[in-house]
């Protein structure tokens, strides 16, 4: 599939091609809900980018580290590369970064006109040694599912596993759950509780002594 789309995006860019390039989809209201109607697992909707278009609260709790940091712009890629908070947050950091950059490379075969995207490589091969060095390597992914390996700022490590369920206009919601009667459905329950009780202007409580920007939920 990745070939096709690279053949696809090495002829001439007819009308259809140039009118997805300027589409910039929309998270539908039923989309919102159905995340939102799932309060003990964390959701998120995102797009090729791997822009965070949106969070229940249970899912801007579990990325607090990534909302606290103002220059990630909610993508998680940025946020891998970028923050150094990311290294502390994912314990298989290496692991996620090479993913990211295949997922990221997968849409640039889809779709090479997207200018918020190419404005992302830019912004990342410019700003990080190691994703330039990744992007040179070709790799491809397509995030499905998989674990996440996580060190929360308040509840510490965690391993979750996620899904992804493909939407139209290169959508998707992911989905982080955890097997029954573990630590980590513990952890998130811990985190439902923290998320529920905390203070626009409380600070992220560290696990590790260092200091962490405040965060401010958001409502959706």
């Amino acid at each position: 599939m990745h070939l096709y789309d690279l053949a696809r995006a090495a002829g001439p860019a007819p009308g259809a091609q140039a009118k997805r390039r300027e589409s910039r989809p929309v998270v539908r209201p039923g989309v919102t809900r159905i995340i939102e109607g799932m309060p003990h697992l964390p959701a998120f909707v995102k797009n090729e980018r791997l822009d965070t278009l949106a969070a229940n609260a249970l899912g801007r709790a579990l990325f607090a580290p990534m909302y606290a940091d103002p220059t990630t712009g909610a993508n998680s890629a940025r946020f891998a590369f970028l923050s150094p908070a990311a290294r502390t947050f994912y314990t298989d950091w290496e692991r996620v970064t090479h993913e990211s950059v295949g997922v990221l490379r997968v849409a640039a075969g889809k779709n090479p006109y997207d200018r918020n995207l190419s404005n992302l490589i830019g912004e990342l091969c410019t700003r990080s040694d190691t994703f330039r060095t990744m992007w040179g390597s070709h790799d491809v992914h397509v995030f499905r599912e998989g674990t996440k390996r996580l060190r929360h700022p308040v509840i510490g490590d965690l391993e979750l596993d996620h899904e992804s369920m493909q939407l139209e206009d290169g959508l998707s919601v992911v989905v982080y759950s955890a097997p029954p009667n573990t630590a980590a459905e513990d952890a998130l329950k811990l985190l439902a509780s923290w998320s529920a009780t905390a203070d626009q202007d409380t600070d992220i409580p560290s696990t590790n002594r260092t200091e962490c920007l405040p965060v401010r939920r958001r409502e959706v």
